[in-house]
């Protein structure tokens, strides 16, 4: 009772309760961040200045995501005004020929090449998405089933492919296991966690086949502050727009530095006069106003995560429920799994929360005998657990960020709510089976 009691009054439970629970009262998610890092900094004792200086300071972890999604929001307000976007939208509505299945299928394709082929991450999405939202409604495709299609392809390959941000994700894994005594190949991870990936898959699946098959109907809007190009031709400066994007490629991967390829990007195209140069301005400020909002959620999550982590918080947590760890396998991985979805939804980000999983829960499963492959499992699913359904995570944003173009996609409701029941029960599910068949 008493270990129950500790858990209840910890302050990552709490914020973490709290944020979910303003987020579900509609309380804007950067406003809902803020406050819940002031009660999580309040309950372990820090005080106020403190909390805030801690808060602040950690933001920048977040800095060069934040830079970079501010960067490629400009670069997609570029290609919108070349008209890019129109040819590109025309080309997938003329495949699509009124079937909404190939128009979901196009959609996941995409969203899995920018993880691992071209991996720019959810920077395609406002580039993509708003101008296909007119076929979507003529389509009646229930948006949350968009949602779910672009939250697989975010998510799924990193966890199951080797290459691009998978390549990133697996290392982590790799490293954080090695360096808390378990030696793995590198080379073995997406093996083990192609079980994961059939969960996901399964997860798709009932979204698009049963949850959200039956029409929605939404209204024909004007997409806010996006203006299109006006044409529907593939025209000179279009290469050049793909010869920049090549560019942002080539230069993210020499320099591993996401921000400087897209201004290597940017740059091809002013210089290149695609767009004039007197609209330069104009293109940052519409940039911003794409990509500004998920900047700036991505570097409070990175403050509230740093206000947690200062406080103690979450080892606290952690040494409470290991108390309650029965000494069986699937049960105790039941336990870790749910942790490192609490964990997750609050800080936002599966890739930063290995090494807090991986120092907390490694010597746990190595004193429990677990094997090398229901670890590596388990601190994937773990890590991966809640980036689907987190108000602060990149895997909701950026789909909201394109859904939500003209007013009628909400961030809650429609992204959060739909792409946690989907995929963290189905993760959960398939890593348990996982555990079971590598017994």
């Amino acid at each position: 009772m008493s270990s129950l009691w500790h858990i209840c009054l910890n302050p990552a439970f709490i914020s973490v309760v709290l944020l979910c629970i303003l987020c579900l009262k509609k309380v804007n998610v950067l406003l809902a961040i803020i406050i819940s890092t002031l009660v999580a900094g309040l309950v372990a004792g820090i005080n106020v200045k403190d909390v805030m200086h801690i808060f602040i300071s950690g933001m920048g972890d977040n800095s060069e995501t934040a830079l970079s999604y501010i960067l490629l929001g400009a670069f997609a307000a570029t290609m919108a005004h070349s008209g890019f976007t129109d040819v590109i939208s025309t080309k997938i509505t003329n495949v699509v020929s009124g079937n909404k299945v190939v128009l979901l299928l196009i959609l996941t394709l995409i969203a899995m090449a920018s993880q691992n082929i071209i991996p720019i991450h959810i920077a395609f999405i406002p580039i993509i998405i708003p101008p296909l939202l007119g076929i979507m409604n003529k389509l009646k495709i229930d948006r949350r089933a968009v949602a779910c299609v672009l939250a697989f392809g975010l998510k799924m390959p990193y966890i199951t492919i080797p290459a691009g941000f998978g390549l990133i994700f697996q290392n982590l894994i790799a490293d954080n296991m090695i360096q808390n005594g378990v030696y793995v190949m590198r080379n073995d991870i997406w093996k083990y966690n192609s079980i994961l990936g059939l969960g996901m898959v399964a997860g798709l699946l009932i979204a698009v086949f049963i949850s959200y098959r039956k029409p929605r109907i939404y209204e024909d809007k004007p997409l806010a502050n996006i203006v299109s190009g006006g044409n529907n031709k593939f025209l000179p400066k279009h290469w050049i727009v793909l010869l920049a994007a090549l560019a942002t490629f080539i230069v993210q991967l020499l320099t591993q530095s996401l921000p400087l390829g897209a201004l290597v990007g940017l740059g091809i195209i002013f210089t290149c006069r695609v767009v004039p140069q007197d609209k330069m301005d104009h293109m940052m400020n519409e940039g911003i106003y794409l990509m500004g909002y998920v900047a700036f959620v991505m570097l409070v999550a990175a403050g509230f995560a740093s206000v947690l982590k200062e406080s103690g918080a979450i080892n606290s947590l952690i040494s409470s429920v290991v108390t309650f760890m029965p000494e069986n396998i699937l049960i105790t991985s039941l336990v870790i799994l749910i942790m490192g979805l609490f964990i997750t939804i609050g800080i936002g980000t599966s890739f930063g929360t290995i090494p807090i999983l991986a120092v907390l829960f490694i010597p746990v499963c190595i004193h429990m005998g677990f094997n090398t492959a229901q670890i590596v499992i388990l601190l994937s699913a773990a890590a991966a657990l809640g980036d689907a359904g987190s108000p602060a995570s990149d895997t909701t944003l950026g789909p909201t960020a394109g859904l939500n173009a003209d007013g009628q996609h909400n961030h809650i409701f429609d992204t959060c709510i739909p792409t946690f029941l989907h995929y963290n029960i189905a993760l959960i599910l398939f890593a348990l089976l996982g555990i079971w068949i590598f017994a």
